[in-house]
């Protein structure tokens, strides 16, 4: 099964190093010029062959911006994909719209905490995950996934790709650079997994 994934275009939040979890933040004009050359790339690399995939994009604004982008890009109507929930980006809990050098300030001890064991780590509050909570309901997406793919998401449902598919370790997989300006490509059937530019 092959699947692309592209991560959602640059964020004024992601500019500035916040972290966003599930808030609802749009995509900035960067962001914009990242989905338009993932979409003509797309477009390279499918050519005829778009009518056999399923788009799907995690239901939020930054994600389903790019998504439609990346769809006009290769000549595709902006709107007709589908959202799954599983594919939202991990919750930060109380820590979403701060930086880690603000976090640092109050909370030395608990971002200790997450250095230590970053795949594991729970951030404080009630809605809060670690990547390997995150990493059960992309399983969940990924078991459903029943043909080829394009898929728009987030930075920690990459990682966790990463984990589930090539068996990367956690702690890889947690610090895993996941650039806005490239497509991964996933063969779940030979485990193969690797950036396209």
């Amino acid at each position: 099964m092959l699947i692309y994934a592209i991560r959602h275009g640059q964020t004024d939040w992601n500019a500035e190093r916040r972290l966003q979890g599930q808030r609802d933040i749009d995509i900035n004009e960067l962001g914009r010029k990242q989905a338009r050359q993932n979409g003509a790339l797309l477009a390279e690399l499918l050519e005829d062959e778009t009518d056999q995939f399923d788009f799907v994009a995690s239901p939020l604004a930054r994600t389903r911006e790019t998504m439609a982008l990346v769809r006009s890009s290769m000549g595709l109507p902006p709107q007709d994909y589908r959202t799954d929930d599983r594919l939202v980006e991990v919750s930060f809990g109380d820590w979403e719209g701060s930086t880690l050098k603000e976090i640092k300030a109050t909370q030395a001890d608990r971002l200790a905490e997450r250095r230590a064991a970053k795949w594991d780590f729970i951030p404080p509050g009630e809605d809060a995950e670690s990547y390997e909570i995150l990493s059960w309901r992309v399983g969940s997406w990924l078991l459903s996934v029943d043909r080829p793919t394009v898929c728009v998401t987030h930075g920690g449902v990459i990682r966790t790709l990463f984990r589930l598919i090539a068996d990367i370790s956690r702690e890889d997989a947690a610090e895993a650079e996941i650039p806005q300006d490239r497509i991964l490509k996933i063969d779940t059937d030979w485990k193969i997994i690797g950036w396209i530019e």
